[in-house]
């Protein structure tokens, strides 16, 4: 089958996974080339095989070039510790998975292939479309969609898990797809997040040369009283020829004030601090 006919044939047999985001009433139909409600609003598949649920073009700086150096870097294992531990915290059967600002899809391919014993149901959605062009084009039997967090094409009590890694967030939403009982893991950077690369792009005192996650950690909180938070810090060696790309897979080197790199300075960035906490929360 062709790409775009393994989504429709996706979306088909998980009719009850999606709602309109216009109307919020179920999808009724894939008829040809569209995605149907019950108030006929219609989304049509493009020719990567995704559908476009947002209204009007997508407000985001992040691009084509900055997803592909992001690839490289994951592809080369910059986050596989964290999504190990993710896999470990996850249900020993086979269940339905949201990712949330699934970017250029890699995490989600490298956390579904150390569960290959279950038959998941998966789902990745950005509001980005270089992003989910990418992840079209990852070897994996998911369905990808451009969609607007605050108002998510999915139906109540839809997922058993959602992941979002470095992400923002909906609580509400989240709470609205998300099953009784269902898993929500949102993956936080920590101080000493890229801290190195922050050392070299500012100056004590400026405003990225430090990182505090404390806001996003107590409104999570406030939302998943009984949550639970867990550290992964390790040092991760970056493969020769890849300075570059690390240093482009962040917004970092946007900010006012960051200081442009030489080549020297790229050279000598051998390795990379990775430190994150995982905030876990059930669905009561």
């Amino acid at each position: 089958m062709k790409k775009i006919e393994r989504q429709r044939a996706f979306v088909a047999n998980n009719l009850n996974l999606f709602q309109c985001p216009v109307c919020g009433q179920k999808m009724v139909s894939v008829t040809g080339n569209s995605l149907i409600c019950e108030n006929n609003h219609q989304f049509d598949f493009n020719r990567h095989g995704y559908l476009h649920f947002l209204n009007g073009a997508a407000n985001t700086e992040y691009g084509r070039e900055m997803f592909k150096s992001r690839r490289q870097l994951l592809a080369a294992g910059l986050f596989r510790p964290i999504l190990q531990r993710i896999s470990q915290l996850m249900p020993s059967e086979s269940i339905k998975i949201l990712d949330v600002g699934t970017g250029e899809g890699t995490p989600l391919l490298q956390l579904v292939n150390l569960r290959p014993e279950f038959s998941d149901t998966i789902v990745g959605f950005d509001i980005s479309k270089p992003g989910i062009t990418l992840a079209t084009q990852l070897p994996l039997t998911a369905f990808f969609c451009v969609a607007d967090l605050r108002k998510l094409p999915f139906s109540a009590n839809s997922f058993d898990f959602i992941l979002e890694l470095f992400s923002p967030s909906d609580y509400r939403e989240f709470n609205r797809v998300l099953k009784d009982n269902g898993t929500l893991i949102k993956v936080i950077p920590n101080a000493n997040y890229l801290v190195e690369l922050r050392h070299i792009l500012y100056r004590a005192g400026e405003r990225n040369y430090q990182y505090d996650n404390s806001q996003v950690l107590n409104l999570f909180k406030q939302h998943y009283p009984d949550s639970k938070i867990e550290t992964v810090t390790y040092e991760y060696n970056i493969p020769d020829g890849l300075q570059e790309a690390m240093l482009e897979m962040t917004p970092l080197h946007w900010g006012e004030n960051a200081k442009k790199l030489t080549q020297d300075e790229l050279d000598n960035l051998k390795k990379i601090t990775v430190d994150v906490s995982l905030l876990i929360a059930k669905k009561s």
